[in-house]
C-alpha cells in the first residue's frame, strides 16, 4: 500500500515530529510510549499464563479438598425439560 520509506521520508517524518512536540518533549513521548509497550506485553504475557497454566488444586499439595470448595451435590436445581420428545 505504502511502499518501502526512503531515507527522505523518514527525514521528513522526523522534522514534522520534530516541529510538532519540540525537542525536549519527544524524550518524555518516548518514554511513555515505552512504558505503554512494556505495560501492554506483560499484561499480554499475564493473559496468557493464566490461559494456559492448568489451576493449581488441593490435591497437588497432598490435601483432601474443602466440602466448602465444592458444590453441593442436591436437587435444588432440577433437569430441564425436554421440549423433543
Amino acid at each position: 500500500m505504502f511502499g518501502q520509506l526512503g531515507f527522505g521520508e523518514i527525514l521528513m517524518i522526523m522534522v514534522v515530529i520534530l516541529l510538532l512536540f519540540g525537542a525536549k518533549r519527544i524524550p518524555e513521548v518516548a518514554a511513555s510510549f515505552g512504558k505503554g509497550i512494556k505495560e501492554f506485553k506483560k499484561n499480554i504475557n499475564d493473559v496468557t499464563h493464566e490461559v494456559t497454566t492448568p489451576p493449581r488444586t488441593d490435591s497437588l499439595r497432598g490435601e483432601s479438598p474443602r466440602a466448602t470448595d465444592s458444590v453441593p451435590a442436591t436437587d435444588d436445581h432440577p433437569e430441564p425439560r425436554r421440549l423433543i420428545q
